[in-house]
C-alpha cells in the first residue's frame, strides 16, 4: 500500500470540482484496506471512501484526512436452480466498473440490472444510494454486501434486509453513514429472464416493433442486449452517458431525487398546476411509489435545459443534470443547486433533495 500526499481529487470525479486530499491511497486488496484504515486511526485522520467518483461533490477546500479509492476487482459467479428457475449469484469487487459488470450479466443472459446500463461509477457505490433508473433498483437484486466494519475492524456480510434499502438510500448513507467500507457486492440475477420494460422511455423506444409489420406477424420482444443498447442510447441523448469532450457529461448525473409526496402534498401540487393550466405528468414507474418528476418541477420553475449560472449550468439534454461548464468550482455548483431548490419551493411548495454525496463541506 502506498500513501500519497496532497492529491487533487477533482480529476477523479465526473463533476471535476473540488480540492485536494491531505492523504490518498488506491487499494486493490482487502488487507490494504485494513492497513489504510489503521494508518488513519493511528493519526486520528478522518476517512473518506472514493469509488468511481460519479455521484460526488467535493468541496473546494478538499479533504483534510485520508481519501481511499477502493479498487478491489474480480467477478465470480455461482449457479443455482430452485422452484423459481435458474439464477446466478454474481460476487463482484467493489472497484469493478459498474457498466462493465452490467455488460457481463448480459453476456451471461441474466436479467435484473439491464436497465441500469450506462450508469457511471463503481459497483461499491451502488448499494449506498440504492442506485436505480428506468424502473429498476439494485436493491431488487442485491443478495448481500461484504464490508469492513470500522467499529471493530471485522469484515461482515450484510444480507439484503440489513442494508435498509429505500428510495435512493440505505443504511450506508443514513443511519450507519461512515461505519462500513464496502468491499464486495453480491447480486442474484435470473438466467434467461425477460428484460424490464416498465419505463415510458423504453416503451416508446420499442413501440416501432408493433408497427410496420404485416398483419398476423408476431411482435418480437426485445432481448436483454437490445434493452441495454436502448438504455445506453437514451442516456447518451440525455447527456447521462459519459462521452469524452461533451460538457453536458461533466456532471453527477441526476442531481435531485424525484420527490415522494404525501397525499396532502400531492393534492396541493395538483391545485398549483391547475392554477397554471398544467397537469402533473403521470409515469407508472413513479406513480407506483407516489413520486413526481423532479425534472418536470425544475423545468416549470424557470430552469430550462441549458440554463447558465456563471460557470455552472443545467445540461442542454437533461433538466436534472447540473454541469461544470469547464471552470466551475464546487461553490458554483452549490449556488446553482440552492437557486433551483428555492425556485421549485416557491413555485410548487416542494423541496428537492439532492442525490450526490457531499464531501468536505
Amino acid at each position: 500500500m502506498t500513501i500519497q500526499e496532497n492529491v487533487p481529487l477533482s480529476p477523479l470525479t465526473t463533476l471535476q470540482v473540488g480540492g485536494t486530499a491531505r492523504y490518498f491511497a488506491e487499494l486493490k486488496l482487502e488487507d490494504d484496506v485494513r492497513e489504510a484504515v489503521e494508518f488513519a486511526r493511528t493519526r486520528d485522520l478522518p476517512l473518506f471512501v472514493l469509488g468511481g467518483g460519479s455521484n460526488l461533490v467535493i468541496a473546494d477546500a478538499g479533504w483534510p484526512g485520508l481519501a481511499l479509492r477502493i479498487a478491489l476487482g474480480g467477478i465470480k459467479t455461482q449457479n443455482a436452480t430452485d422452484a423459481k428457475g435458474n439464477s446466478v449469484l454474481f460476487m463482484v469487487g467493489a472497484g469493478v466498473n459498474w457498466d462493465d459488470f452490467v455488460a457481463q450479466t448480459i453476456v451471461q443472459n441474466c436479467a435484473g440490472v439491464e436497465c441500469l446500463s450506462g450508469i457511471p461509477g463503481s459497483v461499491g457505490g451502488t448499494p449506498v444510494q440504492n442506485v436505480g433508473a428506468y424502473g429498476q433498483e439494485v436493491s431488487a437484486t442485491i443478495e448481500s454486501v461484504r464490508a469492513l466494519d470500522l467499529r471493530d475492524g471485522r469484515i461482515v456480510v450484510l444480507p439484503n434486509p440489513a442494508c435498509g434499502f429505500r428510495y435512493r438510500s440505505s443504511i450506508f448513507n443514513t443511519t450507519e453513514r461512515g461505519r462500513y467500507i464496502i468491499l464486495q457486492v453480491n447480486y442474484r440475477l435470473k438466467r434467461g429472464g425477460a428484460p424490464s420494460l416498465k419505463y415510458a422511455d423504453l416503451q416508446k423506444y420499442f413501440s416501432d416493433r408493433a408497427t410496420g409489420r404485416s398483419a398476423g406477424s408476431a411482435v418480437q420482444k426485445p432481448s436483454l442486449a437490445e434493452v441495454r443498447a436502448a438504455v445506453r442510447e437514451i442516456r447518451r441523448n440525455k447527456g447521462m452517458l459519459l462521452v469524452p469532450g461533451d460538457e453536458d457529461c461533466r456532471s453527477v448525473g441526476s442531481f435531485f431525487k424525484n420527490p415522494v409526496l404525501s397525499q396532502t402534498q400531492f393534492g396541493d401540487l395538483v391545485k398549483r398546476a391547475a392554477a397554471r393550466e398544467l397537469e402533473i405528468p403521470s409515469y407508472p414507474a413513479l406513480d407506483a411509489q407516489h413520486k413526481v418528476s423532479a425534472a418536470w418541477l425544475v423545468e416549470r420553475s424557470g430552469f430550462r435545459k441549458g440554463y447558465e449560472h456563471g460557470p455552472a449550468g443545467i445540461s442542454h439534454k437533461h433538466a436534472l443534470a447540473l454541469v461544470n461548464r469547464g471552470e466551475a468550482k464546487a461553490s458554483d455548483i452549490i449556488a446553482l443547486q440552492q437557486e433551483i431548490q428555492r425556485g421549485v419551493g416557491e413555485a410548487w411548495g416542494v423541496h428537492l433533495e439532492p442525490e450526490p454525496v457531499f464531501v468536505g463541506f
